[in-house]
């Protein structure tokens, strides 16, 4: 058993679980607030792939404050907009990247491996951090929590912050009874491909019809990023081995046309950099129980609805100034960082009912009319209400407090 006891530290100690997007943000704010924090990460090292991923509104206000919008600014993959193609290649409706307005291409769009390398590089040296280890019991009273790893060792802290993924082992073993995911019908596939000297720097979005979808897009490394996805009734597909995964989307997407070949044959040729996940809604009644709370994915994610890393970053960031304010008053704290959340997250996170299933139509009929959706959003006066308006959903929006220590 570790000899650590946050009774006898001058600081109180706060273990974050999750060293991706809204961990380091929250390590990096503890540091700066006088708490003592160790970000735990399951896998065994830095995670350094992913797909791409946006920062928006808000978001860029926590880039600011801690310093980092220059290197992220640095970093964008060059995606300079989003076309939907025909099945020849064909674009028939062009988002374009415009200053000062977010579409379905942000402003920033960075791979999530590079935002958490720099978010992981301004988080201060005196945080510990810690890798291939995760936490298989926590037992809290009224002054701290009993965190057992799976390594064996025990250990005490003063507060446990989970900011994990979508699919939270931790969450599942301390919220079960307050957690609803909610199934949007569709299976989702991400890889990594070579890039072709025909590819172009636009995000190419291709709906195949009998409830799939491809699409390709740029990144800064000199590959594409692609994904594949199928409207499907839950079937554990995304528990399988990776080479029953690829079998079932070669048998998914056999005859749909375009570029799908090709961009099976590049998963087969990535395996390392292939991973799949189910659309589902992450619904919790509370984000927190006593000296534990949940932020980002783990709390409220649902899948690639362009709000996701935004979320995490604003999450991160209240967290971390409420509990700031009274750190002996960690409920008080949870209980803001939750009223100032709740819409914002609720509203930005929500797809409408069938509406995943909507972007997968079955039938030729469904094809043809989200095509015309496309082309009437893309039209330049539609386009500027629907990106102002509809796109990012980002409502309900927090009134940001200065939280003077949360500056670089």
């Amino acid at each position: 058993m570790s000899t650590h006891d946050s009774s006898s530290a001058s600081r109180p100690r706060v273990l974050v679980t999750g060293a991706s997007i809204a961990g380091p943000a929250l390590a990096w704010g503890l540091a700066k607030s006088g708490f003592d924090a160790v970000l735990l990460e399951r896998s065994a090292e830095p995670r350094e792939t992913g797909q791409n991923i946006d920062v928006r509104g808000l978001g860029r206000e926590i880039l600011t404050r801690m310093g980092v919008e220059e290197a992220v600014l640095a970093n964008l993959t060059g995606e300079d907009g989003t076309r939907f193609v025909d099945e020849s290649g064909r674009p028939y409706a062009v988002f374009p990247t415009e200053e000062g307005q977010d579409g379905p291409t942000a402003e920033v769009e960075i791979l999530r491996g590079r935002l958490a390398g720099i978010l992981g590089d301004v988080v201060p040296a005196d945080v510990e951090r810690r890798f291939g280890d995760f936490v298989v019991a926590a037992e809290q009273d009224a002054t701290g929590v009993d965190v057992t790893f799976d390594s064996g060792t025990e250990e005490r802290f003063d507060l446990f912050l989970v900011a994990e993924g979508r699919s939270s082992r931790t969450r599942r073993l301390l919220f079960a009874d307050e957690t609803e995911l909610r199934d949007f019908g569709v299976s989702i596939a991400y890889g990594t491909i070579d890039r072709r000297p025909d590819d172009v720097d636009h995000w190419d979005w291709f709906t195949a019809g009998r409830g799939r979808v491809a699409s390709v897009r740029p990144d800064n490394e000199g590959t594409i990023r692609a994904s594949m996805s199928f409207e499907s009734e839950p079937m554990g597909f995304e528990g399988l081995p990776v080479e029953a995964q690829l079998q079932i989307l070669r048998e998914r997407f056999r005859g749909a046309g375009w570029q799908t070949e090709r961009i099976l044959d590049g998963f087969d040729a990535r395996p390392d950099e292939f991973y799949t996940q189910r659309m589902e809604q992450v619904v919790m009644s509370t984000w927190s129980r006593g000296r534990i709370a949940l932020v980002g994915d783990a709390a409220w994610g649902s899948g690639p609805t362009g709000m996701g890393t935004t979320l995490s970053l604003v999450g991160a960031h209240i967290l971390v100034g409420e509990l700031a304010a009274s750190p002996d008053r960690p409920g008080a704290a949870f209980a803001r960082y939750e009223r100032q959340m709740r819409r914002y997250a609720d509203s930005a996170q929500g797809l409408p009912r069938g509406g995943a299933k909507l972007l997968h139509p079955s039938s030729g009929a469904g094809v043809k009319a989200i095509q015309t959706m496309h082309r009437v959003t893309a039209s330049r006066p539609v386009r500027k209400f629907f990106q102002a308006n509809l796109l990012t959903s980002e409502k309900h929006v927090p009134v940001l407090a200065e939280y003077p220590q949360l500056r670089a």
